[in-house]
């Protein structure tokens, strides 16, 4: 589906006026090519946190909605974004994360390539004419390593990495050293729903009450703020916790253009890969990452979360997965939007159409 400039359903949508994209965006089976191609080739997507990538050779697996990637840590020091698709028959790099490779060899037939991406050696090639090892090698991506996260983007013509987070790190202050953190885990969700329908569910507290009974304790939904900037959102609220899950604090919830989030509370950093896997399908990958404490009651903590964490999760995931059977139904007309609880649905939307637009 290209969607024509001329498209009504393209057009600005002023805040008071605002209704959601219509289902044929979340539904029509051409839309994954056309988010492939205007959305994240265009935008920056996280990839990996620098406590994964200390040492020479220490690499991370991605999926860059489609483009599979590998970061590794090289032999210089520097941190590197490569396509995980071996340049001879498409085979991976690497199937999983890993420490303190000497070097990248392929899966499928052995191509061996350095950690800067060149390749070294190509069995029993010897007989190929003209076939010339020092000129191949894995292609690179722009990358930026940013409050210890590391993004990149596949396409030609990212926008200013500056400009997707301008005025974060003023907000998150001193007290929060999240490059200092380390990884302690992985969970990734598959959700038949298409990935937009996910991001509009995290981009408004509306919800709260209705799907969220627990979390809606902890939060303050009266006080719940959303935040509007050019290629990013913050929704935060006061957070009174049991001093074993989180304490006390302001709960920041960021996301980042176009399928990135930053769950921010006390002790803890949780991110989230919104990655499609279809047009009606996606897988959510959460990570999470700690102070360096490895005492009991850090880890008891640790556990706490990831549970209620687990919980929340499951709770989004049926409503997720209704909202997309309801777009899919042939009933839904695109229906307005609430000015006050849902200003980052709107914004999403709008750099959406804005993207569209612009493919």
């Amino acid at each position: 589906m290209d969607a024509a400039p001329s498209d009504p359903d393209l057009a600005t949508q002023p805040p008071g006026r605002a209704t959601a994209l219509p289902a044929r965006f979340y539904c029509e089976p051409a839309m994954a090519a056309l988010d492939r191609r205007a959305v994240f080739d265009r935008g920056w997507q996280l990839v990996a946190h620098v406590s994964q990538l200390r040492d020479t050779g220490d690499h991370v697996v991605a999926d860059l909605s489609g483009l599979p990637v590998i970061a590794v840590r090289g032999a210089d020091g520097e941190i590197r974004v490569l396509h995980n698709v071996c340049r001879h028959r498409a085979g991976p790099i690497a199937q999983c994360d890993g420490l303190a490779a000497k070097s990248l060899r392929c899966r499928y037939h052995g191509w061996t390539y350095a950690l800067d991406g060149a390749l070294k050696s190509a069995p029993e090639m010897g007989g190929a004419e003209d076939f010339d090892v020092a000129s191949i090698r894995l292609p690179q991506l722009r990358s930026h390593v940013w409050q210890g996260l590391v993004f990149a983007c596949s396409g030609d013509h990212p926008p200013p990495f500056d400009a997707l987070v301008a005025g974060i790190d003023a907000r998150l202050g001193t007290g929060r050293d999240l490059a200092g953190y380390g990884h302690h885990q992985r969970v990734g969700y598959d959700i038949a729903c298409n990935w937009k329908a996910y991001v509009d569910n995290y981009l408004e507290g509306y919800h709260l009450p209705h799907v969220h009974p627990a979390l809606n304790r902890i939060l303050d939904y009266r006080s719940y703020v959303t935040e509007l900037s050019g290629l990013h959102s913050l929704q935060w609220s006061p957070l009174e916790s049991d001093g074993s899950l989180y304490g006390n604090g302001d709960a920041l919830y960021y996301w980042l253009w176009p399928n990135t989030m930053l769950n921010i509370l006390p002790g803890r950093l949780q991110t989230n890969r919104v990655v499609p896997l279809g047009v009606d399908r996606c897988r959510v990958e959460f990570d999470f990452y700690y102070p360096l404490d490895d005492s009991g009651e850090a880890r008891a903590r640790r556990d706490a979360d990831r549970e209620f964490s687990d919980d929340v999760q499951h709770e989004d995931i049926a409503i997720c997965e209704d909202v997309q059977r309801g777009l899919a139904s042939g009933s839904y007309v695109a229906g307005r939007l609430n000015p006050l609880r849902e200003s980052g649905v709107r914004h999403f939307h709008e750099l959406l159409r804005h993207a569209y637009r612009e493919a």
